[in-house]
């Protein structure tokens, strides 16, 4: 038997074996549904429609904000007369009256002379041009600067400044109706602070009267702090200037002081419109009295910013240093220079909102000291409710705001 013959039967089974052909089972569509509750969609209509009608009565709603500024700001001067024994009345009229009379005061005796020595200074400019521009022929980097500036003609931006002189007048004559009318809101305000306050903590819930109250307290020391902040920083910028340009005999120095005054309330760049009018002033009398009001600008620049920004603004409004810049750059680019002025109070608000009503951030994890701090609003607001049980919502909002100001202050003093 050959080889061939002997080959074993499972050997040719397994040979002739055919393997079955797989099927191939039709892929499966996955289906995703995503949906959404009627409760999330009703409140996103009622947020879109919210920043809609803001954005309509944005000039009512800037009445508002300013009028509440100056409640913020006169707020404190009110309830020390009342602690001496003065009605609250009798103390808002007598803040408001000395209000108007510095004012009016202020105005009678700067605004003649700010006019003449600002129409000096328009007389002055083609020397002043001039004066610079041979400072800045003198120097080969900005040589070609010097020829810019001789050459430099004013008629077409007179023309187009004519043309919407109308315009700008209209801004002013609206601008002026809407500082009056937060003036008057805010005096309402102030006298009828029970009822109003009465109002907003009716509509609360009870269990957060207490919160509520502590936000309330903590927004007027933001908005107040921001604003007589902006007042003693900006008037001791001006008395700084004032006092320098006439130590070294510039002249005009109150209408550069008053500019100087009012471009230090704009964070960040309001260093260099301070100090331009001023050092450009300087030119005309020599390089030694240019770089003495150059250094001394600059000293008292670095003096505001490290020392007295710090200890007149307090701690409410010690914000991050890209919060600030972040805040500027959105209020500008939204409001323009009424934006940039209001975004370092509106950021600080936001900030507090944020810590007041314990909102959690991603990747923020509870520190102890945030445990003690909901522990101790847990017991506060449980007493509240007992205390207040039964009462009307305008006399259990004064007992809210009256816990709420102790606990303030029992938290500066252990900070301080």
């Amino acid at each position: 038997m050959s080889a061939l013959e002997r080959r074993s039967p499972a050997a040719g089974a397994s040979a002739s074996r055919i393997e079955p052909v797989q099927e191939v089972q039709p892929r499966q569509t996955r289906v995703i549904r995503v949906e959404i509750a009627s409760r999330t969609i009703f409140s996103l209509v009622l947020v879109i429609v919210g920043l809609w009608v803001s954005i309509r009565l944005l000039p009512v709603v800037l009445v508002l904000v300013m009028a509440l500024m100056i409640v913020g700001t006169l707020g404190p001067a009110v309830r020390w007369l009342e602690q001496r024994g003065v009605r609250r009345d009798m103390g808002i009229a007598l803040v408001f009256t000395i209000l108007f009379a510095v004012t009016v005061l202020i105005f009678a005796l700067t605004i003649p002379e700010l006019i003449s020595q600002v129409r000096n200074l328009v007389n002055m400019e083609p020397a002043l041009r001039e004066r610079l521009a041979e400072w800045f022929a003198s120097f080969p980097l900005t040589s070609n600067l010097a020829n810019t500036m001789r050459n430099a003609q004013y008629d077409a931006l007179i023309t187009s400044s004519s043309a919407s002189l109308l315009n700008f007048f209209t801004l002013v004559v609206e601008s002026v109706a809407y500082a009056v009318g937060a003036i008057f809101l805010a005096l309402y305000m102030m006298l009828d602070r029970d009822r109003l306050r009465g109002a907003l903590f009716a509509v609360v819930p009870r269990t957060h009267h207490i919160r509520l109250s502590r936000i309330l307290i903590h927004l007027q020391t933001i908005v107040g702090g921001y604003i007589r902040g902006q007042a003693i920083t900006s008037a001791l910028m001006a008395l700084f200037m004032f006092a320098l340009l006439t130590a070294c005999g510039i002249p005009n120095a109150l209408a550069i002081s008053v500019f100087g005054g009012l471009a230090d309330v704009l964070p960040y760049i309001g260093i260099f419109l301070t100090m331009a009018p001023a050092v450009v002033a300087a030119l005309p009398f020599g390089t030694t009295i240019t770089l003495v009001v150059l250094v001394l600008m600059l000293a008292y620049e670095e003096f505001e910013s490290r020392v007295l920004v710090p200890m007149v603004y307090g701690r409410e409004l010690r914000l991050p240093s890209s919060v600030i810049l972040f805040s500027l750059i959105a209020g500008a680019t939204l409001f323009g220079i009424i934006g940039a002025l209001l975004a370092l109070p509106v950021a600080a608000t936001i900030m507090m909102l944020i810590d007041k009503l314990r909102v959690e951030l991603p990747g923020e994890t509870e520190q102890a000291v945030d445990t003690e701090m909901r522990k101790r609003d847990e017991h506060s607001e449980r007493e509240y409710e007992r205390r207040t049980k039964g009462m009307p919502a305008e006399e259990a909002s004064a007992i809210a705001v009256e816990m709420s100001g102790t606990r303030k202050k029992a938290e500066d003093e252990s900070m301080a």
